[in-house]
């Protein structure tokens, strides 16, 4: 015989059933973890911001691939990637986007400029921001939220002035600065590194990041006969900068700061560029097994070599990661004060932090072209 049963006990039935699948869905839902990213996508600067968003997503990839487990619950990580042009009025644009959009923290910016005023913003919400921009201004305006994945101007401009005069016996050094908060800031750390040497430029001279001619700057310098020029600024103006010092038969070495160490310098001034100098805040990235694995597996993924900080851009996901795991927490409150607590070993450093949020026991590594590469000179701890 047919069993019959009330009407509402049917109803309850029936809803059970429906909602037992969504019960099961719930119970084994991850954890969707949205990390920040800000770098320049577009304009001249864009092959640092691309090398910076592909590291990123390497780590994001990676992470989803042996998906950590916080608060019971697999976390699923989210990249969510904004161009902000270089420009710090775009900059601060997208860094509230990036709070509104709801991101635990944010990997980025690259430039000093954009990363100085984006801070604050961070900083009002509550939201971790580990950047490589290098002027000393980002972690001196006392925000907890602040850290810096790479050494300082302080430390990559003394480290090349102190180079200039003590290994390259430079009598006669002039600077050059793009009056970026980048170029302004590693000219005067390095113009104090040769004071404190007792050396002083023999000139200072000012340009901007968008500029390609130099020829009037350079016949200037060339009157008071320079042995090293200081650039602070980046590689799509060095180059040119480093031809028409050709051109014009200033036999002085170019030297910079990381915005030079790459790729695309030596590609835009061609054989020009044999003989000048960069620095790098950071070890070299092969002599780390973690780092040469890292390198080995970017350039398998994109066909190409790592332009510059990219790797360090793919630990500060990995340690935003780990706070969080430390914490059992994806909430910014509870990972964030883990974040400087750090003990990392990443695959561009060991990573911990000082009260301020500047690395501890930041490398810097200055290199020379030499055919058409970049070849390491010394590694400066």
């Amino acid at each position: 015989m047919k069993q019959r049963f009330p009407r509402s006990m049917t109803m309850v039935l029936a809803l059970g059933g429906m909602m037992a699948p969504f019960a099961i869905t719930a119970a084994q839902a991850d954890t969707v973890v949205k990390i920040g990213f800000s770098s320049p996508l577009s304009g001249p600067q864009a092959h640092y911001g691309k090398d910076n968003e592909n590291a990123t997503k390497m780590a994001i990839d990676d992470l989803n691939a042996k998906p950590i487990t916080v608060g019971g619950q697999k976390v699923t990580f989210e990249l969510v990637s904004e161009d902000d042009q270089a420009d710090p009025r775009v900059g601060t644009q997208v860094a509230q986007r990036l709070v509104d959009s709801g991101v635990k923290a944010v990997i980025g910016h690259f430039n000093s400029g954009v990363s100085i005023p984006a801070s604050r913003i961070y900083s009002d919400a509550g939201i971790p921001q580990l950047s490589v921009s290098t002027n000393p201004a980002f972690t001196t305006a006392g925000y907890k939220t602040t850290f810096r994945l790479v050494g300082s101007d302080s430390q990559v401009g003394g480290a090349l002035g102190r180079y200039a005069v003590a290994q390259l016996k430079a009598q006669r050094i002039a600077v050059i600065d793009d009056r970026t908060a980048y170029g302004q800031g590693i000219a005067d750390e390095f113009i104090k590194s040769i004071q404190g040497l007792g050396k002083q430029p023999v000139k200072r001279e000012y340009t901007n990041d968008k500029a390609s001619d130099f020829t009037a700057i350079l016949t200037s310098l060339k009157a008071v006969h320079p042995d090293v020029i200081f650039y602070g600024g980046a590689d799509a103006q060095a180059a040119p900068m480093a031809k028409q010092m050709k051109r014009l038969g200033l036999n002085a070495k170019l030297m910079g700061g990381d915005m030079l160490s790459t790729p695309t310098f030596i590609k835009l001034a061609g054989a020009d560029a044999v003989g000048h100098f960069s620095a790098v805040p950071g070890g070299e990235l092969g002599a780390r097994p973690a780092g040469k694995d890292f390198e080995a597996r970017y350039k398998a993924r994109y066909k190409q070599d790592v332009v510059l900080l990219g790797p360090q851009f793919y630990d500060g996901v990995m340690i935003v990661a780990d706070a969080m795991k430390r914490a059992n927490s994806t909430e910014p409150a509870k990972f964030l004060p883990l974040i400087a607590k750090t003990a990392y070993k990443g695959v561009t450093a060991d990573f911990s932090f000082d009260g301020a949020g500047n690395l501890k026991h930041a490398p810097v590594t200055i290199s020379a072209v030499e055919g058409s590469n970049w070849k390491v000179k010394t590694v400066v701890q």
